[in-house]
């Protein structure tokens, strides 16, 4: 969670991607696009995960970056936003889990 822009990219073996792409109960495969439930990065998959591919969806965000910063500026406030929901006082629910479990 750097907050930046990034390009996430996944290749496994045909067998293991058989596998796992008819147990997919989710479109996304990347923790920021996961958490936000939306496509905030370029996900590029298996086959889609070319180095062609890499480079034009890399040269995308370094584009917005001189020609965009809108774009580059809605991502970072959509990564902050997803930064604070994920920011917990863990020692505290930790306690009250433990407390719970004491009591009974």
């Amino acid at each position: 969670m750097f907050k930046r822009p990034m390009v996430i990219s996944y290749h496994q073996s045909r067998f293991s991607w058989y596998l796992m792409n008819r147990k997919r109960l989710q479109p996304w495969v990347g923790l920021p696009n996961i958490l936000a439930q939306d496509f905030l990065v370029p996900e590029l998959l298996q086959d889609a995960a070319s180095p062609a591919r890499l480079a034009r969806e890399t040269m995308d965000w370094l584009d917005a970056a001189a020609h965009a910063p809108e774009r580059l500026d809605a991502l970072t406030a959509k990564f902050i936003q997803l930064h604070h929901s994920l920011q917990r006082d863990t020692a505290t629910i930790a306690a009250d889990v433990f407390q719970k479990i004491l009591q009974n």
